[in-house]
């Protein structure tokens, strides 16, 4: 994907946050498949379909992620406590993202949204997190697992 708009989704003062929050990735139990894709990729296709609304089967494929992997992963996320946690350190990075703070508190609102939550952290603007055409019934996480990671 192109790197000025990866870099516009997650900026990197962002992604020095995450990073050490992404639980690792482990091995499919069926064994094969390819090989594990960065992290920050994989986060940015998340955020791509978190923040615009799309459907996970209609993720561009400039992103050299698939939708299935985009999902399972932000259900994985999502089920380790991910977005709960990033939630937590954003409430004291302000100083640390600068003007990227408030693009950081739109995705974890995005992310809580799309599991059911709601925006959580300050006003950011954003409301409901239905995808546009309604048909991503397989989004459904628990939402206690969404902000407590339990």
């Amino acid at each position: 994907m192109g790197g000025n708009l990866s870099r516009r989704l997650v900026p990197d003062p962002l992604w020095r946050l995450v990073a050490p929050l992404i639980p690792g990735h482990a091995p499919r139990p069926q064994g094969g498949g390819s090989a594990p894709l960065d992290g920050r990729d994989v986060f940015t296709a998340v955020v791509f379909v978190l923040t615009s609304d799309c459907a996970w089967r209609r993720l561009p494929s400039s992103f050299a992620v698939s939708p299935a992997t985009a999902h399972r992963r932000f259900a994985a996320w999502t089920k380790a406590g991910l977005w709960g946690r990033l939630r937590q350190v954003l409430s004291h990075a302000a100083p640390e993202l600068g003007e990227d703070w408030e693009w950081a508190v739109a995705v974890v609102d995005a992310a809580l949204s799309r599991v059911g939550c709601g925006p959580v952290i300050g006003d950011s603007g954003r409301s409901g997190g239905d995808a546009v055409d309604g048909d991503d019934a397989d989004d459904a996480v628990d939402v206690d697992d969404a902000v407590d990671g339990e």
